[in-house]
């Protein structure tokens, strides 16, 4: 009664938009692992954990993309 979903106020369905969310989260986790990689500089432990876990951003936002490209054409 006057009372909208989200879904109704996006025009999105709720798991799409959650997609959505995690790979604009895993983008912005990987544009800041960047940085931290450059602070770095040449050590070589520290370079590593952060290239591993900006590797795992960059795959979780592949995935997704994925995932919403296959919803988005389901959609249809």
């Amino acid at each position: 009664e006057g009372i909208m979903s989200d879904q109704q106020a996006t025009g999105t369905s709720d798991p799409t938009y959650n997609v959505i969310a995690v790979v604009y989260h895993a983008l912005q986790g990987a544009e800041t692992i960047q940085k931290y990689l450059e602070d770095a500089g040449t050590e070589e432990e520290l370079r590593t954990y952060f290239s591993q876990v900006q590797q795992g951003y960059r795959r979780a936002a592949d995935m997704g993309k994925q995932l919403l490209v296959q919803r988005i054409e389901h959609d249809h």
